[in-house]
């Protein structure tokens, strides 16, 4: 039986694919309130893909997605509503400035400045998004974390890249407060992450093997000759 503890997500059986290619299978986790989990796994393994799954934004899946008990597609819209994603594009409005992106999330100026402040953003706050470098435009999305109307539901697609070590640390600071607070947090990430309770769950233990159908014939063939 799914959890119906508001703030907790399950995936039960997972599969997915991407572009006729299976990914993974028969993936299962859940993530509850005050826990984080960490989803490993080399490049092209699916991280990208589960993450996009998870949020509604892909639906080339198979098996089952819960939240607070209630199934996808039901309990998309209302899970939204408590989520905030940070995927590999910052999604930052490159035409605005650092205050006014964070002004469209609805954060005060105060709490604005504030969660710049946070992300070593000082200085920037008025500065067009379109003149700050890659990273420094990351670090406007990460911003949104630092804001104290941050929804209880975070799912950051590689957070820490493109972050010195101290922005590593006051990241994983930001982190461990969330959690401490009830929220919960799901992430990709190469790095080593320091959190606690942090759930490790690694793609590789359910890779699944792939023959495109050409070679799969050619082999069929094959062995009916033997």
């Amino acid at each position: 039986m799914a959890s119906n503890l508001p703030g907790s997500l399950e995936v039960r059986n997972l599969s997915c694919e991407r572009d006729g290619r299976p990914l993974f299978s028969g993936l299962s986790f859940s993530l509850e309130p005050g826990t984080a989990v960490q989803i490993l796994g080399a490049n092209g393994a699916g991280k990208s893909t589960l993450i996009r799954t998870l949020v509604g934004s892909a639906d080339d899946f198979s098996g089952e997605i819960h939240w607070c008990g209630t199934p996808f597609p039901s309990a998309l819209s209302r899970m939204r509503q408590s989520l905030l994603y940070i995927g590999h594009k910052a999604g930052v409005r490159r035409g605005l400035t650092p205050l006014e992106n964070l002004a469209w999330y609805g954060a005060t100026r105060a709490d604005a400045f504030a969660a710049l402040a946070a992300v070593d953003l000082y200085g920037f706050e008025d500065v067009l998004c379109q003149q700050l470098s890659a990273g420094q435009g990351r670090r406007v999305a990460l911003a949104r974390l630092f804001l104290p109307s941050a929804p209880v539901l975070w799912i950051l697609d590689e957070p820490l890249a493109a972050l010195d070590v101290r922005g590593v640390a006051s990241l994983e600071k930001r982190m461990s407060e969330h959690l401490t607070a009830g929220g919960s947090v799901l992430l990709t990430s190469h790095q080593p992450v320091n959190l606690n309770p942090l759930q490790h769950v690694d793609l590789a233990d359910y890779q699944v093997s792939y023959v495109p159908a050409g070679e799969l014939s050619a082999s069929q063939e094959s062995h009916s000759a033997d």
